[in-house]
């Protein structure tokens, strides 16, 4: 019997190993994927671009250090749903309940405290530093929360831009979630952020606006 795998089946279980890494590290450069997967960086782009095409996985570019920001990919909620995803339903279900047992007020308030406690180890690191680098400190963090975010400025504001959200399925059903990355973002930045667009609305991505001179800043 013919055992040898065909090349089609080999190209297939290496894009899989590709979005598993992704899913496990959210972004990742073309380098740091041949690495994980352990394939040259050509092979790599060849597999992303038809994952890209597949609408599984997209990219953005990246400050990272000094020099040319380095372009990163991330998993799209496509790309997510490839990945089995029960906890969703029992997300949703909790919630669901919670709702029902407690009074909207309190609901609002369990969230923006939930919020405050994942901000609370950056607050220490945030101190002292500039608008810009707290901004960075932003992207840092809901990156490991699984959000892509990047941000620029613009007409003397600040523009933060969340290239997905891994809250959008529950947010579809509970919007309440969504202030915990808005609160995060005006805990990390230590000035309310207004939202001026959101996915759940039909805009392309959630964005926040924070005035680009505070507390004195120039």
């Amino acid at each position: 019997m013919d055992t040898k795998i065909s090349s089609d089946e080999q190209s297939k279980s290496t894009r899989q190993r590709v979005l598993q890494t992704m899913l496990a590290h959210q972004r990742c450069t073309i380098n740091e994927l041949a690495e994980a997967v352990d394939i040259n960086p050509i092979s790599v782009r060849h597999h992303i671009t038809k994952l890209e095409a597949d609408g599984l996985v997209a990219s953005t570019e990246e400050r990272h250090g000094v020099g040319r920001p380095r372009r990163v990919y991330f998993l799209t909620e496509e790309g997510r749903e490839q990945f089995p995803t029960r906890y969703l339903r029992l997300t949703t279900k909790l919630l669901g309940q919670l709702k029902e047992s407690m009074p909207k007020p309190m609901v609002d308030r369990l969230f923006a405290e939930i919020a405050r406690d994942m901000a609370a180890d950056y607050e220490l690191a945030a101190a002292g530093l500039s608008m810009e680098e707290r901004l960075n400190l932003v992207t840092q963090l809901l990156g490991q929360e699984g959000f892509s975010v990047e941000w620029e400025k613009k007409e003397g504001e600040y523009h933060i831009r969340e290239i997905n959200c891994p809250y959008l399925h529950v947010g579809q059903n509970h919007p309440e979630v969504c202030s915990l990355d808005q609160t995060l973002i005006s805990t990390m930045l230590a000035v309310p952020a207004e939202k001026v667009k959101c996915v759940l609305n039909g805009d392309s991505f959630c964005t926040y606006v924070v005035p680009a001179v505070t507390n004195g800043e120039q």
